[in-house]
């Protein structure tokens, strides 16, 4: 049979032109032929041409790209037609069916081709530019239209209509071609490239020109915005190398954060009304109503295509035979390969549409919290102080608007199509049901409608239950830091069980909590799976006995796919609903914020500086000049009445004024408002009446210029740092000058700190920095207000914190010298009376309003009074100074402790890097195949031992339960394949027989659905409570490993990195791991299942499957590594963000008062811009999964469905065969987001693993507890031989061969400068250090020998810093509660303490709280001595135990010893050698070894001793 083009029918004259050319149909199709053909010998050489030149340059810049006008209207069309010409193909293919007509499918098979060609013509033109060569498709357009007009015209006159598919697929085509005909001369008007004389030219958007941009989805064309095609190579590229922020680049402009906070603020600024407040949710309609409609219709297609699956399997299975020559249109429908393919596309379309309407909605919840966020931040920077500090606003509320609120807002906005697109589903599902099964489909819609309010009560308790499991993780957390605080005191006392069961006990309530959680959980998981297969149940239960009719495949597999579909909706409604609801109360919160009080607006202080005349006016220069001293003032109040948010005024009647150029000092007693006279004249306070005058010296013109004129550089009371390095805080903005830098940094006497800190003053400090003392903060903030340059300077008691040497330092060469050399005017609230003598100008404050003002002098002979007072003050002061003098002073004790902590994390460093050995992997070398298949493995190791920690039994019942799950539900739609397909061969004998036989597959049906539901359940159980068990044992063994593990440990192991496995790693491992691994079995096995089922019913599947499973190994290998990443990279930039919030909102008076507003909020915009990047590409990335599995599945269906008509096996397993097929396109990308989630989470493990290989500490001993006596030691003699001890293997011995011999009762004093080794001795005697040789004999015992609880148990020490814990007083001298009252009374009453604790409420149960930060440092180191008195030991150390306590309480301690400890050894280490010269024997320490060894009066008479020369620097 030859193929011709116009048919080889015998006998018909196809050639003959007898009635005109144009009637002879064959010769018209032919006619059609012409433009395509035209169009590819055009475009192809420049095709070649184009790509030929391109291939050099790889890929065209992307700074030429543009949109032609028209650009989606063009591709949409374009692809309309594309799908019009498959149907042109089809209806062609379909029709031919005696003979073969080419010219029936030829035209439209080229058309097809050209169409394809048109758009990649297009679109190279388009990135490069040259709209000169569109003429091309101009000129095809128009011929392709003339021609299918006379297509349709010749129709016509043969009396074809609508009723006959070809006449529509025709006249469709002749719309199409007129409209893009139409585009194309639209792109003439706009870019007049052609007959015209000028032709536009266009740049590319703004955004392209920066090179910065890389996310490109609004700039690409709308085939590679609705793939993510662009996102190819950062993907594919993430797997050689990880996605770093340079690789993610900046935000186009439309999408960063100032844009989008314009937008909202002015439709927000838009309803400002006297009368109510704006409302938040329009403005957020008007500023982003748009894109939502926009993402509400493109969910609207999706949905509406989703229903074509179910259609099409019931076409496809009905089986319908073939048509007629000129066919009509529902005649094509019941070709089943044309089904196949129409499937094929809906679900192409179907996803694209989805992906496509996610996107948007997330692009617009980014926007949206980008926008809020930097709305937020300005209103935080226009706070009223007194807001803050009445406590209106507290800094955890802004942190929560910042951290939950927007984004409650951000999530809301994503899932909000669902609000109007899944009522809609549900209703058009029961319709279509109803269509299919008649009134039983109700019976089953009733089943889901009646069971989804059961869905949303345990949403709602879910939620409930997070929240106590919340507060109980908080407890426990809490718990743990003080456990792990007060280590080392816990250690030396042998209390670290007694504390671990505290938090034991903590953690076993949030178990319960937990567990709670897991069956809630499993329930909702339960609800999702039991839901369609009950309503399926009872759908078709009811059908069997009501209905006359039979249920064929058809309809039985079309109306179970309808129930898939119509479950998802439902199951996320509740979801959605929860999430409205806590959208409505998080607006709430956000207005309440937005419309709390703001500063008033000073003009003087206003950003923009505004020259007002009422500025002008206060310019002039001021001329009273008071009589007696003849200079200007800078400042001046008048009348002034100043409060803080309550009517009560706290500041009243001020007049003052502060002269220009000089040093003014405001003295008064603590509370009588210096502080906030200095925030009154910021104007930070409430004027109720009275002004602020500020003069200038300069005519006002010069000041416009000079926009740092009112900046004031104030160094706050409380010390504020920023995150930043430790030059980034002091230079705060200014441009950065070496030489004021440095007399900067001396003037504070900066220098010596900063040589201790790791990177110089490079160092991050703050928050998350390094945690300098207060001393080292506050001479920072100091250091910040002297280095701006700015007139006036205002400094809050900036020797609050600061010992005298440093004091004074800090007077003479910062203030008198760096200041005044500058003629610079300042402000100084201080305690110190002796500086007053440097004073130009003094004022003395009492109780809120001004005592005296005026120099020294003046108060000399006006107010005598005063000035004795002073002078009795100044004489006490001095005192004080001798007194400080002595003691080592807390600068020293300050640069200690850093120096501490450095030294051991140095030797941390060197030993092991926790969280280094992930990074080890980026090595130089960049060998890329191992780096790559290194990041893309899967942690199996981390999973078996997650599973291991859950327990063997649990494993195995869930892994038999999910198998017998899935294959029972495999088993219900076999059954019911069987059922339907059971056929009585002749319809027309519907006799009883049949309707039995029909009826005996109920039964089975019923038991094998009751098996799934039961199943379902103990499934959902087993997993979740595998993962209880899992977290109990893993906290468990966790928290006991590190309560055990050696103090080395702890030295090296930073506190905050302990303390994240215990928070936020745990929380991951209890409410993330067993959610994720549910969801990723589930629906691995679903898919594995499906594929199965396919295999079965058309095992020519198999064969399509390998290059489908290559392609879907790929994406997920790639997309895995990628979304890791972008993970990391979201976590990492939002931390910075969220705590610039708490920063700012700490710093507040510092920030307004050096006027430097706008430079934090553009560095807000630029964190929050960077976070929103991270998150957007992440979000893309998942659209670019998403995109990809889709197509798979759809490619999936697609060969099911082919395979199975081309084998024509029974209808009903066909139906099976697509119902499954149809699953496996939601399932995929589920499988992929899962496994990246679970890989991601598996890391918490694997660090928590990390924690658990510590060695813990030799706990046994080589004695028994049993042969060590039960008093000893009785007599408390010591001798030390030979001793050698060192902090680890790997380091270098601290004590070298030290021998003592210290006899019972003896007071002993050890000596020496810092790092000589005298706390190391202190810590030998616990054992607390490696003695590798040498030993310690107490009282005839070897104490290495010694199990370490009774060794420890039998000793007291009192510790340099003191640590109490939060509980009562009873629990922090005698947790073990072992001791009677007496006993407690006693130890208080030795320690002087009695009277104060019998006047606390409770007495002995009296509230300590975290810290014990109730009572004064003093305090508490008495308490930590009646801690060891209760402990009746005859041997106690004190290691430096004076160092951070004043006199009086030193005072009382040595008392103490000498009285209560008479009978004891006691063995000090001394801070002052004052403290031991009346010890009994003295030890002398120096680089680890003895140096001089006797009584305090043998050594002193030595002149060249160095015990002598340390008491000669200490008087």
């Amino acid at each position: 049979m030859a193929l011709s083009f116009c048919g080889n029918d015998r006998g018909s004259n196809a050639y003959s032109v007898d009635k005109g050319v144009l009637d002879n149909g064959c010769f018209v199709d032919a006619l059609n032929l012409v433009p395509h053909v035209f169009l590819l010998f055009i475009t192809f050489p420049i095709l070649f041409i184009g790509w030929g030149s391109q291939s050099s340059k790889v890929q065209i810049h992307h700074n030429t790209w543009l949109h032609f006008p028209g650009h989606s209207l063009r591709w949409i069309l374009t692809f309309t037609l594309l799908f019009v010409h498959v149907c042109e193909i089809a209806e062609g293919i379909v029709s031919n069916t005696w003979s073969n007509h080419l010219h029936l499918f030829m035209p439209a098979l080229m058309g097809f081709i050209a169409a394809t060609t048109s758009v990649v013509y297009y679109h190279n033109i388009e990135t490069a530019n040259f709209p000169k060569l569109l003429l091309a498709l101009f000129i095809y357009w128009i011929l392709a239209f003339i021609t299918k007009m006379i297509k349709l015209w010749k129709f016509a006159d043969a009396s074809l209509g609508v009723q006959h598919l070809r006449f529509c697929i025709t006249a469709l085509l002749v719309v199409l071609y007129g409209l893009l005909m139409a585009v194309e001369i639209n792109v003439i008007r706009v870019r007049k490239y052609v007959f015209f004389a000028n032709p536009q030219k266009v740049k590319p958007a703004e955004d392209l020109q920066d090179l910065g941009v890389r996310f490109l989805q609004p700039f690409v064309n709308l085939l590679s915005k609705s793939t993510y095609w662009w996102m190819n190579p950062l993907i594919i590229g993430a797997h050689k190398r990880p996605i770093e922020l340079k690789k993610i680049g900046k935000l186009p402009i439309a999408m960063r954060a100032l844009t989008n906070y314009m937008r909202l603020k002015d439709s927000y600024e838009e309803q400002r009304d006297p009368d109510k407040s704006p409302s938040i949710w329009k403005s957020m309609y008007r500023a982003f109503g748009g894109s939502i409609l926009l993402s509400s219709t493109l969910r609207y297609m999706a949905d509406l295509l989703g229903f074509a699956g179910p259609l099409c399997i019931s076409g496809i299975t009905a089986n319908m035979t073939f048509g007629v020559y000129f066919m009509s249109s529902t005649e094509l429908l019941q070709n089943t390969s044309v089904l196949a393919v129409l499937l094929f596309l809906a679900l192409v379309l179907q996803r694209t549409f989805l992906q496509a309407s996610y996107y948007v909605t997330i692009e617009t919840g980014i926007n949206l919290r980008g926008a809020l966020l930097a709305m937020i931040y300005n209103k935080i920077l226009r706070l009223s102080t007194s807001n803050m500090s009445m406590g209106e606003m507290t800094l955890s509320q802004i942190n929560n608007l910042v951290a939950i609120e927007t984004n409650q807002l951000m999530w809301f906005l994503f899932l909000c199509p669902n609000l109007w697109a899944m009522p809609v589903q549900i209703i058009m599902g029961v319709i279509l049901l109803y269509y299919l099964l008649g009134d039983s489909a109700l019976i089953g819609a009733g089943v889901i409608l009646l069971l989804a309010p059961v869905q949303y009560l345990i949403a709602t308790k879910l939620a409930d239950t997070q929240k106590s499991t919340l507060d109980y993780s908080t407890d426990r957390l809490k718990k743990t830091t003080e456990i792990l605080k007060g280590i080392k005191l816990l250690k030396l006392y042998a209390w670290e069980n007694i504390f671990c069961d505290r938090v034991e006990e903590t953690r076993g309530k949030e178990l319960t909590s937990l567990k709670t959680f897991a069956l809630y959980t499993s329930m909702s998981i339960f609800m999702n799976a039991a839901i369609p297969i009950a309503a399926v149940l009872a759908t078709f239960v009811t059908h069997a006995y009501i209905e006359e009719v039979r249920l064929s495949p058809a309809k039985a597999f079309a109306s179970l796919a309808l129930f898939h579909i119509l479950v998802t909706p439902l199951f996320l409604l509740s979801t959605v609903v929860r999430f409205a609801v806590k959208a409505l109360v998080s607006v709430q919160k956000l207005s309440e914020f937005l419309q709390s009080d703001e500063l008033g607006d000073d003009s003087w202080r206003n950003t923009e500086m505004s020259m007002s005349l009422e500025v002008g006016k206060k310019y002039k220069h001021h001329g009273d000049v008071s009589a007696h001293t003849k200079i200007c003032t800078l400042s001046r109040v008048n009348d002034g009445f100043f409060t803080w948010g309550s009517n009560l005024s706290t500041l009243s009647d001020i007049n003052i004024r502060i002269p220009t150029g000089q040093l003014t000092m405001i003295v008064g007693q603590v509370g009588c408002g210096k502080s906030s006279l200095l925030l009154a004249m910021l104007g930070e306070m409430q004027t109720i009446s009275g002004k602020v005058y500020w003069s200038n010296q300069s005519p006002p013109m010069e000041s416009k210029t000079d926009k740092r004129r009112y900046s004031v550089a104030y160094a706050a009371q409380k010390s504020w740092l920023l995150n930043a390095t430790v030059e980034e805080n002091i230079t705060f903005g200014s441009p950065f000058n070496k030489q004021r830098y440095k007399a900067v940094i001396d003037a504070c006497s900066l220098q010596p700190d900063i040589d201790l800190l790791p990177f110089g003053d490079q160092t991050e400090i703050g928050e998350r920095g390094i945690n300098l003392s207060g001393g080292q903060r506050q001479r920072i903030c100091v250091a910040r207000a002297l280095y701006q340059n700015t007139n006036i300077v205002f400094l809050d008691d900036p020797f609050s914190a600061l010992d005298i040497h440093l004091s004074d330092h800090l007077m003479q060469e910062g203030i008198l010298k760096f200041l005044q050399d500058d003629k610079r005017t300042v402000v100084l609230v201080t305690h110190k009376l002796q500086y007053l003598i440097h004073a130009d100008w003094i004022i003395a404050m009492k109780d809120g309003s001004v005592l005296r003002e005026g120099t020294l002098k003046d108060i000399q002979t006006h107010d005598v009074e005063l000035y004795e007072h002073w002078k009795t003050l100044m004489n006490r002061q001095d005192q004080e100074l001798e007194k400080e003098t002595e003691m080592e002073s807390q600068t020293t004790l300050e640069r200690k402790t850093l120096r501490r902590a450095f030294y051991s994390r140095e030797a941390k460093s060197q030993t092991d890097d926790e969280d280094e050995e992930e990074e080890v992997e980026e090595d130089d070398d960049d060998n890329m195949s191992t780096t790559t298949s290194r990041r893309s493995k899967i942690p199996w190791k981390m999973c078996c031992r997650y599973l291991s920690s859950g327990g063997f039994l649990m494993v195995f019942l869930m892994v038999l339960s999910k198998l017998a799950k899935h294959s029972v539900m495999v088993a219900i739609d076999y059954w019911l394949a069987a059922w339907t397909s059971s056929n009585p061969h002749n319809q027309s004998l519907w006799s009883s027989l049949g309707v039995l036989q029909h009826r005996s597959y109920v039964p089975v049906f019923i038991i094998l659905c009751g098996a799934a539901i039961a199943l379902c359940l103990i499934t959902s159980l087993t997993v979740e409570f595998l993962g209880v068990a899992a977290a109990t044992n893993l906290h468990h063994n966790l928290l006991n490993k590190i309560i055990h593990a050696p103090i080395r440990f702890f030295d090296v192991t930073p506190l905050g990195q302990i303390l994240n496995r215990f928070s936020a790693d745990t929380n991951i491992i209890d409410q993330h791991i067993p959610q994720t691994l549910e969801s990723l079995t589930r629906s691995t096995l679903l898919c594995l299942s499906a594929i199965g089922v396919i295999a079965f019913v058309t095992p020519a599947f198999l064969i399509a499957l390998v290059p489908l499973t290559v392609a879907f190994y790929f994406i997920q290998k790639y997309f895995r590594v990628a979304s890791k990443d972008l993970q990391d990279l979201d976590d990492s930039t939002q931390l910075p963000l969220l705590c610039y919030f708490s920063e700012t909102a700490e710093g507040l008076t510092t920030i307004r008062a050096f006027r430097h507003e706008a430079r934090f909020k553009q560095r807000m915009l630029e964190l929050t811009d960077t976070n929103n990047t991270a998150y957007l590409f992440l979000s893309a990335a998942n659209r670019w999964l998403e995109v990809r599995t889709d197509y798979l599945g759809a490619v999936i269906v697609l060969t099911a469905a082919v395979a199975a008509i081309w084998t024509s096996s029974q209808s009903g397993l066909v139906g099976l065969g697509l119902t499954y097929a149809l699953t496996v396109t939601n399932y995929l990308n589920w499988v992929v987001r899962n496994l990246s989630d679970l890989e991601v989470q598996m890391a918490a493990v694997k660090k928590v693993n990390s924690f658990l290989s510590t060695e813990s500490e030799n706990y046994e001993g080589s004695m028994d507890v049993s042969q060590v006596p039960k008093d000893w030691p009785q007599h408390g003699e010591i001798k030390i031989q030979d001793l050698c001890v060192r902090y680890d293997t790997m380091l270098k011995p601290v004590l070298k061969h030290i021998n003592a011999y210290i006899n019972p009762g003896q007071k002993v004093g050890i000596c020496g400068r810092t790092g000589s080794g005298k706390s190391s001795l202190s810590l030998a005697f616990f054992n607390m250090v490696d003695v590798f040789e040498g030993k310690i004999v107490i009282d005839g015992i070897d104490i290495c020998k010694l199990p370490l609880q009774t060794l420890r148990s039998r000793l007291s020490i009192i510790l340099q810093d003191p640590v109490l814990f939060s509980g009562s007083i009873r629990l922090n001298l005698d947790p073990e509660c072992t001791c009677t009252d007496d006993r407690l009374w006693e130890a208080l009453e030795i320690a002087q303490l009695k009277n104060m604790v019998k006047a606390l409420p409770g007495g002995l149960d009296a509230v300590v709280t975290e810290g014990g930060e109730n009572f004064s440092v003093g305090q508490r180191q008495l308490f930590c001595l009646a801690r060891a008195f209760v402990r009746k030991s005859s041997i106690l150390i004190m290691d430096e135990a004076t160092a951070s306590i004043d006199m009086a309480t030193e005072n009382i301690l040595q008392k103490v010893v000498m009285t209560a400890f008479a009978d004891r050894t006691v063995v000090t280490i001394a801070h002052r050698v004052h403290t031991i010269l009346t010890a009994d024997l003295v030890i002398v320490m120096k680089r680890g070894s003895i140096m001089e060894y006797g009584k305090p009066e043998i050594l002193m008479e030595q002149e060249d001793s160095l015990f002598a020369s340390f008491v000669k620097a200490d008087m």
